[in-house]
């Protein structure tokens, strides 16, 4: 097995001191405030990026703690796969979530809809592009989230898929 290190290239803080009671995804953070704290060497990388829209964050799940191949999803009664959800206890503990980008001030990014932790280490941070990140296509398939999707803005984070 090949090992991979990463750099955190700063900190996302959030209103969220804890897991219990944070948005399990950004559709139930709306307008949510959250900053980002760039590492001030990475400053210059933020040029260009303030005519988004949206940011993706890509983040370690540092509470996150061993992993599971089967888990109980937040909307399911049934065991999945790890691979068919987005439960944090992966084999790679990485997080993805599309944020609002509001402004950008020196090292500072300003952020809402934020579902993240306060002070995750961030990894990297992408443009948001709809016409590349988004398929508009009838043949999406959402597997056993189809008849659940409705209900995720309701659920809060549940403190068991960390332990």
């Amino acid at each position: 097995m090949t090992t991979i290190e990463f750099k955190s290239i700063g900190i996302i803080h959030s209103p969220f001191k804890n897991l219990e009671g944070m948005p399990i995804q950004p559709i139930g953070a709306r307008g949510i405030k959250g900053e980002i704290h760039l590492n001030y060497e990475y400053k210059e990388g933020l040029e260009d990026l303030e005519g988004f829209s949206h940011i993706i964050l890509i983040y370690y799940l540092h509470l996150s703690k061993g992993h599971l191949l089967k888990v109980k999803p937040f909307l399911d009664t049934e065991q999945r796969g790890i691979f068919a959800t987005r439960a944090p206890k992966r084999p790679n503990p990485i997080g993805i979530s599309v944020v609002r980008l509001e402004k950008i001030k020196d090292n500072k990014i300003y952020i809402s809809d934020i579902d993240i932790v306060d002070g995750t280490p961030l990894l990297d941070i992408k443009p948001y592009i709809p016409n590349f990140d988004r398929h508009n296509d009838d043949e999406i398939r959402i597997g056993w989230f189809e008849d659940k999707h409705h209900n995720a803005t309701e659920k809060k984070s549940d403190k068991r898929f960390l332990d």
